[in-house]
């Protein structure tokens, strides 16, 4: 199946008065049409500065130093903002975190929603637009849609209004939709119908989607494939089942032993030990070195490449090396 979406070592720089923030090092993934891609890892390890730099949604002050974005085959890394606003909403789209500041307070939901619409289908009638709307809010589970189209966003509740946003999102069919940690905002329960609705509306319509996540059990639910970040880079990928039943990278065993349900009567959850690493001077060798209580000589003085476990699974550590020595992780079997 040919690839939709082909990132090629991609970085990203932002340059700030503290000096030049290097946001995303050297990343590399692909996205089939109809698959579900998770990006995972701490706050601030670049995943949400993945998506937008693809998207072109950065500010002025960041720049992409080097990397291609490819796009069915055609190279998007040098468009300018013409060019990506005719992509946008119709190739790919972006769900964001917080659906009260995504949406205008001062509109109806359903003006909202049919603005998109217009903005992709301008030629439209007004009847058309508004059975566009009350299809988009149905196929998002919101009830009652010719009543609450006419209802502003501080009427609807967290799971409602992210659900209004997702409706936006959908206006002009993209083909690739951006999830940025769209459940964080909400709570344990309403997470779940989202997450649901997200996996039903992805299969529905055949939408690839990327979804970040710092919440690795809210990836069991939705992904295909996972992607681990750390410091900027990919440190590690596979299909969801390699990588919560046989992971390689020390910093995946971390984030798998902080879920709660590997915690249970325990007075406390696991947490990794130390801070990530400051992106103006990265550090040499392995990122994740200094928190890791595996780490080898090496790690301090060589960045790792990425090692071939399967053909669907890769990690970037030197444990993966042949003349590393063999250990038994916490998470899963020996490895070595």
């Amino acid at each position: 199946m040919a690839e939709l979406l082909e990132v090629k070592n991609l970085s990203v720089s932002f340059f700030t008065p503290a000096g030049e923030v290097q946001a995303v090092r050297n990343v590399s993934f692909s996205l089939r049409p109809g698959e579900v891609l998770a990006v995972v890892g701490e706050s601030g390890c670049g995943k949400s500065v993945l998506c937008k730099s693809i998207m072109k949604l950065l500010p002025r002050t960041a720049r992409i130093q080097s990397g291609s974005i490819l796009v069915n085959g055609a190279d998007i890394t040098g468009y300018r903002e013409r060019d990506m606003h005719k992509l946008r909403g119709k190739l790919f789209s972006m769900v964001f975190q917080d659906p009260m500041t995504a949406l205008n307070p001062t509109m109806t939901l359903g003006a909202q929603i049919g603005e998109a619409v217009r903005v992709h289908q301008p030629g439209l009638s007004g009847g058309a637009v508004r059975r566009r709307v009350l299809e988009l809010m149905t196929l998002v589970g919101i009830d009652r849609p010719e009543e609450r189209m006419k209802l502003y966003p501080h009427n609807f509740s967290g799971g409602q209004r992210q659900r209004g946003v997702m409706a936006i999102a959908l206006a002009g069919s993209p083909g690739i939709l951006f999830a940025d940690e769209p459940t964080t905002a909400l709570d344990v329960t309403i997470q779940a119908q989202i997450l649901d609705l997200l996996r039903d509306v992805q299969a529905r319509l055949g939408t690839a989607t990327v979804f970040v996540t710092h919440d690795l059990g809210v990836v069991a639910r939705v992904a295909d494939r996972v992607a681990v970040m750390y410091a900027g880079r990919i440190v590690e990928t596979g299909t969801a089942e390699e990588i919560f039943y046989d992971p390689r990278h020390p910093y995946t065993w971390g984030l798998l032993r902080a879920l709660p349900a590997l915690n249970r009567g325990r007075d406390s959850l696991y947490t990794i030990p130390g801070m990530p690493p400051n992106l103006v001077h990265p550090p040499a060798g392995d990122a994740f070195a200094c928190r890791n209580e595996y780490a080898l000589a090496i790690d301090y003085e060589e960045e790792p490449p990425m090692f071939r476990v399967t053909d669907t699974h890769c990690a970037a550590t030197w444990l993966l090396d042949q003349r590393a020595p063999r250990i038994t992780p916490p998470i899963g079997g020996a490895h070595g």
